[in-house]
């Protein structure tokens, strides 16, 4: 094998898994320096997508308890550019409230992303009530209309 046949790997595609890794084993007070750090990033796509990973794995984390207000709360201002994570960060929000049977909208529901409908469809016997009709696609609503055929 011929050393230049070797495909190197893109220098974002390294930043973007230091980036994990790091966000991965920060800790709380650190957190916050490091979303900043990352999303100022010169390639924004990527930056945006390693930060948009780690609310996800964060929040899934942090969902069913009394930590996730806190950590919302502080996260939000520093997402406040970015309207995708900012959408991802409320929607994760109305997630934790359809989850935990605390007040929420359908109309929230059905307005939110085809991920937080096929999200909600699975946690919530009254969010697959709404999406089994109300979904935004086909394959939504099936897994609403299947979620409510589950015990």
């Amino acid at each position: 094998m011929n050393i230049h046949d070797i495909v190197r790997e893109p220098d974002e595609h390294i930043r973007f898994a230091a980036y994990l890794d790091e966000l991965r084993q920060a800790g709380d007070a650190d957190e916050a320096d490091l979303v900043i750090r990352v999303l100022g990033d010169p390639d924004r796509t990527m930056a945006r997508s390693a930060v948009l990973r780690h609310l996800d794995r964060r929040a899934a984390a942090l969902l069913l308890g009394s930590a996730y207000e806190g950590w919302a709360r502080d996260i939000a201002p520093l997402l406040i550019s970015h309207p995708l994570l900012t959408a991802r960060l409320r929607e994760w929000s109305l997630l934790r409230a359809i989850t935990l049977k605390l007040a929420w909208h359908p109309a929230d529901l059905l307005a939110s992303s085809n991920w937080l409908q096929l999200k909600a469809a699975e946690s919530s016997a009254e969010a697959a009530e709404i999406l089994a009709e109300g979904g935004r696609t086909r394959r939504i609503r099936n897994s609403a209309k299947a979620a409510r055929l589950r015990p």
